[in-house]
């Protein structure tokens, strides 16, 4: 097999003075070159070989490679083993010699022009300097004593050749050396130039790409688009491929045209020319051809009228013209019975075209994804809608093109296709189990479960555990309703005309009837949560236990103590931030994290049976005690000292005659001296608590 092809995958040809990345295929029948970028074919045939040359170029070898037609190929980026090799090859396939080709490299701006089929060779005391393919000539311009050269843009180089002008001395031997030379460059270069009649001519046309409505003339080396306030001119060489595609409401047709170099208006470029026509509107033309021509252009066909729907005649025409074959959609069938599938692109409405060897998307922007360039598909929710979801397609040069609002009706076909056609999808794996619809657009998980944040919410949950013992709602303040008058009120206790009687003032019948309201609160069901106007209580902060065993670290900080320095070494003056986000990184990259995971299981074990043996030995239950203690204490409503209540009034029934007494000058300032008088009542209770309980504890479990 080795001796019958031979294929180079990092080669370069020369198109429009840049050099274009591509893979080269050698057989015993032809020479095949795929343009990586677009992924345009251009064959050479085995027969059409009139010469063969090895020669020097800038950082390495190339291949010259001269057709019977007067065509020049020009092939870059072999190595010095290759000649051996490739001149066996083309001595006993096309029995071709393949001679090294020397150049001159003096720098003489001074010699003899030589023309040879498309091929302007400038030659220096007889040996090639430079050579310049004429098809990448745009104009001709002859003047007294010079030509001046002018080439076509390629747009992807960031220097390219605008202009070169030859000096062609006169001399007095009757023939016009200059427009002798002229006539010779604009016989064989693509000239864009309206001269003479169009082949065909189709009127208001509409255009969705450029937009607007455009006449299309055809001629035989471009297509004319004139519109009312801009002209464009395709060369047919630009023309990569032809989409014949139904629209979604089965009444229109889009016509699309693929074109490398794009056309240009201002800074904006055209890859794509979308043509969209109704399918019922029917057309007849007739093209001024020869015979000759009309067997060339159009496989042999001999009637010139074409009739039928407009959409079907023009592509018919292009077809023979630009020399390419129209691509129409495969087998896919979307839910509207067409090909076409609705959705949205970077913010715009469209139709997406699943194709046997890709994908179109039409129409603003048009886009065209070719089967070798993707990577992975994968299905994706739409922004939470369970109606609809998104088809991702991620390219080998690293984009993501995402394609959302689609209906959820279209992803088991869609799915079936992309299966079928051997896509990698990315969120089912292998591409081996499907994923159904209701599991991937109704639920509120993903499909795949999530072992890391699985493991955060356990050792979360355990960390809460842990710190308040199982019982941290006791320790949580509840937010209660602001009702003056009713019992627990702040307000109502401080203010009210008749307050409840205190325990401290009352004899043993105040007793029990404090030991009657608390009972009364207890049996009270909860109140539900609502927004209060009374202050909210400060939660009072857990005491750490700084006896308890240390919490175990986990895989990750594991991992990152033992890659810190290595990371710093290898950042220099990284500041810890970077440290940080660069660590996560590297760790969410890393493929097997075994090692760190089973080091955290053992240090996890190791901790809860400290744990146990901590808390077993009495560990932790003091300092429980007194925090309890503190918080039932501190949460503990205390009732304000304001005396019996039988002669008390409010503030605002105080008047300036009552002021004279001491009594009277006290009540005038109710609020700040019974809040002043709270803190010392709570002072004095808890003191009263502590006795009480020293006393009724036995002597023997006394602290």
């Amino acid at each position: 097999m080795s001796e019958l092809v031979l294929e180079f995958p990092e080669i370069q040809v020369e198109i429009r003075g840049a050099m274009v990345p591509g893979r080269l295929k050698m057989t015993d029948q032809s020479i095949v070159f795929k343009n990586i970028k677009t992924g345009r074919v251009e064959q050479v045939n085995g027969g059409d070989i009139e010469v063969v040359n090895w020669q020097r170029l800038g950082g390495g070898w190339g291949i010259r490679i001269f057709t019977k037609n007067g065509q020049l190929h020009r092939y870059a980026g072999f190595k010095d083993t290759d000649q051996e090799k490739i001149a066996k090859f083309f001595s006993k396939h096309f029995k071709k010699d393949m001679l090294e080709r020397e150049l001159s490299v003096k720098g003489w701006n001074w010699g003899n022009t030589k023309f040879e089929g498309k091929t302007l060779s400038f030659e220096v005391n007889n040996v090639p300097s430079f050579e310049i393919p004429l098809f990448d000539v745009s104009q001709c311009v002859p003047g007294k004593n010079e030509v001046a050269l002018e080439f076509h843009q390629n747009d992807e180089t960031a220097v390219s050749l605008i202009e070169m002008r030859f000096y062609i001395p006169s001399v007095d031997d009757g023939v016009d050396k200059v427009e002798k030379f002229a006539d010779q460059v604009t016989s064989k270069a693509s000239v864009i130039s309206a001269t003479g009649d169009a082949i065909a001519i189709f009127r208001e046309i509409a255009c969705l790409t450029p937009r607007g409505r455009y006449d299309i003339k055809l001629y035989n080396s471009f297509i004319q688009l004139h519109g009312k306030t801009f002209d464009y001119k395709i060369p047919v060489s630009t023309v990569v491929r032809l989409f014949l595609l139904p629209h979604k409401d089965g009444r229109q047709m889009f016509l699309v045209i693929s074109l490398d170099p794009p056309i240009k208006q201002g800074n904006t470029r055209y890859h794509h020319v979308v043509f969209l026509f109704p399918m019922d509107e029917e057309i007849t033309t007739e093209l001024p051809l020869t015979d000759e021509e009309m067997a060339e252009k159009f496989e042999g066909r001999k009637d010139k009228e074409f009739t039928g729907p407009i959409y079907e005649v023009i592509s018919k025409v292009m077809k023979g013209l630009v020399g390419r074959k129209i691509t129409v959609p495969g087998n896919f069938k979307g839910t509207s019975d067409t090909p076409a599938i609705a959705c949205s692109y970077k913010a715009a409405a469209g139709y997406l075209y699943p194709l046997e060897r890709g994908f179109i998307y039409v129409h603003k922007p048009p886009l065209h994804i070719r089967y070798d360039e993707i990577t992975s598909v994968n299905f994706a929710r739409s922004g939470g809608s369970t109606r609809s979801f998104d088809f991702e397609i991620e390219t080998k040069s690293g984009l993501m093109h995402t394609f959302s609002s689609i209906d959820k009706g279209e992803y088991g076909k869609l799915y079936d296709f992309v299966h079928s056609k051997k896509y990698r999808i990315k969120n089912t794996g292998k591409g081996d189990t499907k994923t159904t619809m209701d599991e991937f657009g109704d639920s509120d998980e993903e499909t795949a479960p999530d072992a890391y944040l699985a493991r955060v919410k356990r050792e979360a949950k355990e960390r809460d555990e842990e710190a308040g013992g199982g019982d941290s709602d006791e320790d949580e303040s509840t937010d209660e309703d602001f009702n003056p008058g009713e019992e627990g009120s702040d307000v109502a206790e401080e203010y009210e005309s008749a307050p409840d009687t205190t325990e401290s003032e009352d004899d043993g019948s105040g007793g029990e009837q404090k030991t009657k309201k608390k009972a009364e609160k207890k049996e009270k069901p909860k109140k539900t949560k609502t927004v209060s106007e009374k202050p909210r209580k400060k939660k009072e902060k857990k005491e750490k236990d700084v006896g308890a065993p240390k919490r175990p670290q986990t895989a990750y900080f594991l991992w990152l103590n033992d890659n810190r320095e290595k990371i710093k070494s290898e950042n220099p003056g990284i500041s810890i931030t970077d440290l940080s986000k660069k660590a996560g990184e590297l760790w969410r990259g890393l493929s097997d994290k075994s090692e760190w995971e089973n080091k955290s299981k053992e240090a996890r074990k190791a901790y809860e049976e400290a744990v146990k043996a901590y808390k077993a030995s009495g560990g932790g239950a003091a300092a429980s005690t007194t925090s309890a203690k503190s918080s039932s204490a501190k949460s503990k409503p205390t009732p304000t000292k304001l005396g019996s209540g039988a002669g008390f009034k409010s503030k605002e029934y105080i008047s300036d005659e009552d002021s004279d007494s001491d009594g009277s000058a006290k009540a005038s300032q109710p609020k700040k001296k019974s809040k002043e008088e709270a803190v010392k009542k709570e002072e004095v209770d808890e003191e009263e608590e502590e006795e009480e309980e020293a006393e009724e504890t036995p002597d023997g479990d006394s602290d």
